[in-house]
């Protein structure tokens, strides 16, 4: 039985091994290196904070993911299957790593995030 996400290491694990995951990815890895040239210095702390704020209500994240995604968008237009393999990566990632409540919950949230930012880039 694998573990729960318990805290700020867990989502460390998550996110790094995700974007391990994505930076290659055939389908929209060429989103995050060649058109929005992710910065993985800064950005994986920013995810870090991110979802230990949406799973932990921290409140130590600010920022704004959906202009974000608004201007990654108008460089490329993405497509509702760019939002759909994203929650696919990030759903087997989490059930690779973990299980329990807030991994079932971190999914569900992915999955809810994903879809809202889906309809307000694309609309």
């Amino acid at each position: 039985m694998k573990a729960d996400i318990k805290n700020r290491k867990d989502i460390e694990l998550l996110v790094n091994t995700f974007y391990d995951k994505i930076k290659t990815d055939a389908v929209i890895g060429f989103l995050f290196t060649e058109i929005a040239q992710v910065n993985w210095e800064t950005h994986l702390p920013r995810m870090y904070d991110f979802w230990e704020n949406i799973l932990f209500y921290t409140g130590n994240y600010n920022g704004s993911p959906m202009q974000v995604h608004k201007e990654l968008h108008s460089k490329c237009p993405m497509r509702p299957e760019h939002f759909e393999h994203w929650v696919i990566v990030f759903t087997t990632t989490v059930d690779k790593l973990f299980e329990g409540e807030k991994a079932t919950e971190i999914k569900e949230r992915a999955l809810n995030i994903a879809n809202v930012i889906m309809y307000k880039t694309l609309a």
